[in-house]
């Protein structure tokens, strides 16, 4: 039983250095290639994907289609979902980080971006579109820790992942740096003081291989 975990490849925000969060950002031209490369590893690897997740954000999304069409696995389900979007940064969505690094000190932009418990600036409002019409106001945040977001990635893991798992299934993730980090803090039961340890690279595959009681017996990154 095998999971992927990918982050999606270089965005036009981790180009130009501005927190982005559910900002709805596209793939630069090295992260088209990059989720290109990824799924070049993948089909070298040997493996089969069965179903894709991604969150409802474009760069996700075509970084998970693009990983399908080089693993030949263009024709699996794929299912949408916030729940994999990006932590929200609140107030801090849209602003360069080295200005709010200059303003606020680089002490506490790490604790903004590497603590978990650690919630940045609440937003007053948010401007989002359609794609969110269908969920409940009450969970769309407007700023959110690390400890917040794993709350919103646990559900997915454990309600739709694990089953396709113990099903036999491949399972492809592509999420964002801090749903990913989430995911990997639960899976590998990591500290919550040592977070700041997990690096998540754009578009890396992750290989996790389990049991039958979903214990991880390897961890591989392609």
């Amino acid at each position: 039983m095998n999971l992927i975990l990918v982050r999606h490849g270089e965005s036009e925000a981790n180009f130009e250095n501005y927190w982005t969060g559910w900002l709805d950002v596209n793939l630069t031209d090295r992260g088209i290639q990059q989720a290109k490369d990824a799924g070049k590893k993948i089909k070298e690897a040997g493996l089969l994907i069965d179903v894709a997740y991604e969150s409802v954000l474009k760069r996700s999304i075509k970084t998970a289609k693009m990983i399908l069409a080089e693993a030949d696995a263009s024709f699996v389900p794929e299912y949408k979902t916030w729940r994999l979007n990006e932590r929200h940064y609140g107030a801090l969505v849209g602003k360069n980080k080295d200005l709010i690094a200059r303003d606020f000190g680089a002490a506490q932009v790490k604790k903004w971006r590497r603590g978990f418990d650690e919630v940045p600036p609440l937003t007053q409002d948010n401007h989002f579109d359609r794609r969110y019409d269908q969920l409940d106001p009450r969970l769309i945040p407007t700023g959110e820790s690390l400890h917040m977001t794993s709350k919103r990635v646990r559900p997915l893991w454990k309600d739709q992942v694990a089953p396709q798992l113990l099903a036999g299934k491949t399972v492809l993730v592509c999420g964002h740096g801090n749903s990913l980090r989430a995911l990997v803090q639960f899976l590998e039961n990591i500290p919550t003081d040592q977070v700041d340890q997990i690096d998540i690279p754009n578009a890396t595959p992750m290989v996790y291989k389990f049991d039958r009681k979903l214990q991880i017996e390897e961890k591989i990154i392609l």
